[in-house]
């Protein structure tokens, strides 16, 4: 097992169904198919995340307020009741290679920006690169700012491991 970890920190933004999801996951595979430990924080805007099904024990348990863990023989799942900062997940997550997150455009993280068919500009102010497809000309990117292709994670996971925030 690898004891040194990189702890890599990068994040995804873009507009609802730009393929953010599917671009993790692919990474995510990718880079847990070469022996990385990856670990994923999804930001949930409109707070609709719920903890379990309603009804059951642990969604009981969670409307009551307090912090709920349900611990089983293979995992544990948590339910804070507050946000969490980046050094928080950090500290939680224990030791990984890889740290992603999709949306939080507040943390201080690298940040990849993914487009299809057109481009935000309300995103570029937080984004370090831009991911999209050939459904965007390459006239319309912004000057100065690079581009990814969307369908290539080998190229995603390149520019991650120069430009991800190694964090303790």
């Amino acid at each position: 097992m690898n004891e040194n970890y990189k702890k890599l920190a990068v994040a995804f933004t873009g507009p609802s169904n730009s393929g953010k999801t599917t671009l993790i996951v692919r990474i995510s595979n990718i880079l847990q198919d070469r022996g990385f430990k990856v670990c994923i924080v999804k930001h949930d805007p409109k707070d609709k995340a719920r903890f379990d099904k309603p009804g059951k024990d642990s969604d009981k348990f969670s409307q009551t307020g307090a912090n709920v863990a349900v611990v089983s023989p293979s995992r544990t799942t948590m339910f804070k009741q507050t946000a969490s900062t980046i050094e928080e997940l950090v500290e939680m997550f224990g030791n990984f290679d890889y740290l992603l997150v999709e949306g939080l455009k507040t943390l201080p993280l690298p940040r990849i920006a993914i487009f299809r068919n057109k481009l935000e500009d309300r995103y570029f102010e937080v984004t370090d690169v831009i991911a999209s497809d050939d459904s965007i000309k390459e006239s319309d990117f912004p000057q100065g700012m690079n581009k990814l292709d969307l369908n290539n994670p080998e190229e995603i996971i390149d520019w991650i491991n120069i430009n991800a925030k190694r964090v303790k």
